[in-house]
């Protein structure tokens, strides 16, 4: 009652209101293509003429579109787990990526192991998105939150490989740690425009592509892939895909490759007149190990009727007309007015690693028609203005467009705590007319004290139990050590006074290089030991 109140209101208050700023009436012809996914699907969306050329990307989800999962240092066959960092994940699109036509260099962490989960520290910068690897057993796996700030090597391009999936482009090249290459990611990767937050489950989702006016009117294909991880069956499960032996810290995460991407096909007519085609039914399904483009005919392999699974990873859906999978409409779009603005932005709830917000959804067309998404962005430290708004973290999460003066809500999540971020939030339109930009400021609760690994200062130094170095420490605590009286005794007191002292480290860039700094003599004696496993 109180938001239909409120949509009243503001409604009302329109015809009161100054109009909407003058120009000239804009019409542009769109693709909208509709669908409704089921839970944690990576989805891309793309066009070919009638011959199966290849047009443009007109969506990707961010994880390969910003994050570069399709491309990132470690072996594909990695396992996985919630926000993991490594492994280049070509099995996520191999249709898409092999129709494309674009090439990247590979690539490698910087010490060329790739097989390896552990890497320098000297390598490894701070991750801002990404976690560290996890075991099944630990909290964060079934909340899927960082437990803590990492660093993470962000690899170099390999002279001789060369893969189908862009760099990640959401990091900037920390000078002394980071390779060189990584300054190359932001100009090698062109789906940034493409890329969007990943759309809730469950619900409606339309992707809208203005035509280029260049693109000339014809029969066309719109194809839809989608993938996603531990979709398991009888053909494709962790016993027949099972996860890499002889490979060190094989106890964290979990084999993750089950039913490959399965692809919809949706052939057509784009005109100066609208069109609209649909399907229920997939067209067929990715190579498994993504090593080609190959669009394989459908078979039993494939679950067609478990919801969320196989074939049925996008829901059956109906416009009270038609039941669909995917549907697509071809037609002109007539613009009088810039969206408004997403008024009174706030923040209504803040912890140490997350914030819900809420907004008063803008018009169309100033204060009248819905919006056909949101673009919202987040930053530490520094403001968000119109010159950064594209270089900021985009939401994980995509919004659903309400009505005019309906509250709007989101969350961010895997935030630092005791830390403050900046907020912008500005919707666009069918033809992708930009409303303003809103912004907002806040800042997290202190850390509350929780589990802490058992190397407690070395991981706080170095930022991961992963690090080379925390893992030769912890060798040294368990082969040598805990072999003697003496030893076994230092080993329980600095357990009693560790925690506390990790705690205060943790929070501090500084006394993280002070601690390293102190560690060192001992790494080196470490490194120079033999110590029984």
């Amino acid at each position: 009652m109180r938001r239909r109140l409120l949509a009243t209101v503001l409604l009302a208050a329109a015809a009161l209101l100054p109009a909407p700023t003058a120009r000239a009436e804009k019409e542009c012809r769109v693709v909208e293509t509709t669908f409704k996914p089921a839970d944690k699907l990576q989805l891309v969306v793309w066009l070919e003429d009638a011959a199966g050329n290849f047009v443009s990307t007109l969506y990707v989800t961010d994880a390969v579109g910003r994050r570069g999962i399709g491309n990132r240092p470690g072996r594909f066959d990695f396992n996985s787990g919630p926000r993991w960092p490594y492994g280049r994940r070509q099995t996520v699109f191999p249709v898409w990526a092999h129709r494309h036509g674009d090439t990247f260099p590979v690539l490698v962490f910087q010490n060329l192991e790739d097989h390896n989960l552990s890497h320098p520290f000297s390598h490894s910068s701070q991750e801002h998105f990404f976690c560290r690897p996890l075991r099944p057993d630990e909290p964060g796996w079934d909340t899927g939150t960082c437990a803590s700030a990492i660093f993470t090597d962000k690899g170099k391009f390999d002279s001789v490989q060369t893969s189908r999936y862009p760099p990640r482009e959401d990091i900037a090249m920390v000078d002394g740690v980071d390779d060189l290459s990584v300054a190359m990611f932001d100009q090698m990767n062109p789906l940034d425009m493409v890329s969007g937050a990943t759309p809730a489950a469950d619900l409606p989702f339309n992707v809208v592509w203005p035509i280029p006016p260049d693109l000339p009117p014809g029969d066309y294909v719109l194809l839809v892939e989608a993938s996603k991880e531990y979709d398991f069956n009888a053909t494709y499960n962790p016993t027949t895909y099972p996860e890499p032996t002889g490979i060190p810290w094989a106890e964290y995460g979990e084999p993750y490759r089950g039913q490959p991407s399965v692809v919809y096909r949706v052939p057509i007519a784009i005109g100066t007149e609208a069109s609209r085609a649909l399907t229920s039914s997939y067209a067929g399904y990715g190579d498994p190990d993504g090593q080609d483009g190959t669009l394989r005919s459908p078979d039993a392999t494939i679950d067609t009727a478990t919801p969320g699974s196989g074939a049925a990873r996008l829901l059956l859906h109906s416009d009270g007309t038609d039941s669909f999978r995917v549907r697509v409409i071809a037609r002109p779009e007539i613009d009088l007015a810039d969206p408004g603005p997403a008024s009174e932005l706030r923040a209504v709830e803040v912890d140490q690693r997350s914030a819900l917000f809420t907004f008063v959804a803008p018009g169309d067309d100033g204060l009248v028609g819905t919006v056909t998404g949101y673009e919202i962005r987040y930053r530490a430290s520094t403001p968000i203005t119109e010159d950064n708004f594209a270089q900021s973290s985009p939401l994980a999460r995509a919004v659903t467009p309400d009505e005019p003066g309906q509250i709007q809500t989101f969350e961010l999540t895997n935030l630092l705590p005791e830390t403050t971020y900046h907020v912008g939030v500005r919707a666009f339109d069918d033809c992708r007319n930009l409303g303003p930009l809103v912004t907002t400021t806040f800042t997290t609760t202190e850390r509350v004290a929780g589990e802490v690994d058992a190397c407690f200062v070395a991981t706080a130094a170095y930022g991961t139990p992963l690090a080379n170095e925390v893992s030769m420490l912890r060798s040294f605590r368990d082969g040598i050590l805990r072999q003697s009286v003496l030893g076994e005794l230092f080993v329980e007191t600095y357990y009693t006074v560790g925690p506390a002292f990790s705690h205060t480290i943790d929070h501090s860039d500084v006394l993280r290089h002070a601690a390293r700094d102190g560690l060192a003599p001992l790494v080196d004696l470490v490194r120079g030991l033999k110590v029984e496993e």
